[in-house]
């Protein structure tokens, strides 16, 4: 069986979340930051290490079949690349900014100003949907010192906590895309590699339902059972046991993150109690 060459971020943060993703599927890589590539103990996978700007091109050209790689990257580099799964990490956004004395309030203010940024194909294509002239500068690197050098009016670049932009006295104006860790896939990958590729997908989508979700056991008396199940949504239905006391119930079921404290505070109000939540570690449905 053909090994499925999949690329992630050399170093950084992305290389951090990646990994741990391969490691929670249960796929087993040897330490391979100072190679290029690193094959799996015990699955038909090879890791390659890559910038992640050069992992577009490589999905094209079919050097690799997938990839963990920020979909703001995609967008700018291979925008004809698909991708099969968002990975809910990474999350960031792209903006334009502008220092916080500008009087430039929105994108329309920077008609005919300059902007500097690492994105200009992302850049180019959102002002000409938006009819509005600006005159780019590409940099890689430190995008965000262009204003004070008096390079450019504004910049637009990745921003994640705001944390940069607020260093170096810049405020948003725009966000032109949110972006996260997406799984992409060559367009140049064979069926052999495919279905190597959707049980990585399968195992993905076990582990991100699992971390967005809680397993929660509660005991209800009896006679407010009915309502707390309503409260409840469950895989199918919660699992509802008698315990040993008399008119009481014990509940498990399965709350999403999203709406775990609104539910909790809804089943205490209607007489749930020993609310115990626990982790989950993957959910195969």
């Amino acid at each position: 069986m053909s090994n499925l060459r999949i690329a992630v971020q050399k170093s950084g943060r992305l290389n951090e979340d990646s990994m741990r993703i391969l490691k929670d599927i249960g796929i087993s890589i040897e330490n391979g930051k100072d190679q290029l590539k690193a094959a799996a103990r015990n699955f038909p996978v090879e890791v390659f290490y890559l910038r992640n700007g050069d992992i577009p091109q490589y999905l094209k050209d079919g050097v690799v079949d997938a990839a963990i790689i920020g979909e703001n990257v995609l967008i700018e580099k291979g925008a004809d690349i698909e991708f099969v799964e968002r990975l809910g990490f990474s999350k960031c956004k792209v903006s334009i900014a502008v220092p916080k004395e500008s009087n430039a309030n929105s994108l329309k203010d920077l008609d005919g100003q300059r902007i500097a940024t690492s994105y200009p194909e992302t850049v180019k294509k959102f002002l000409k949907e938006q009819n509005v002239n600006a005159q780019l500068h590409q940099i890689n690197g430190s995008v965000e010192i262009a204003p004070n050098i008096g390079l450019a009016d504004g910049i637009c670049d990745i921003v994640s906590s705001g944390s940069t932009l607020f260093k170096n006295g810049l405020k948003e104006i725009e966000v032109l895309l949110k972006s996260e860790a997406v799984l992409a896939v060559s367009p140049l990958i064979d069926d052999e590699r495919k279905a190597i590729l959707k049980k990585i997908q399968f195992r993905i989508q076990s582990v991100l339902k699992a971390r967005n979700s809680k397993y929660i056991l509660l005991n209800a008396p009896n006679d407010k059972l009915d309502t707390i199940l309503k409260l409840l949504p469950g895989m199918r239905s919660p699992t509802v046991l008698p315990l040993a006391e008399k008119g009481w119930s014990s509940v498990h079921t399965v709350i999403g993150k999203n709406k775990f404290w609104e539910i909790i505070d809804e089943l205490k109000e209607n007489g749930a109690e020993g609310i115990l939540v626990c982790p989950i570690e993957k959910m195969v449905l």
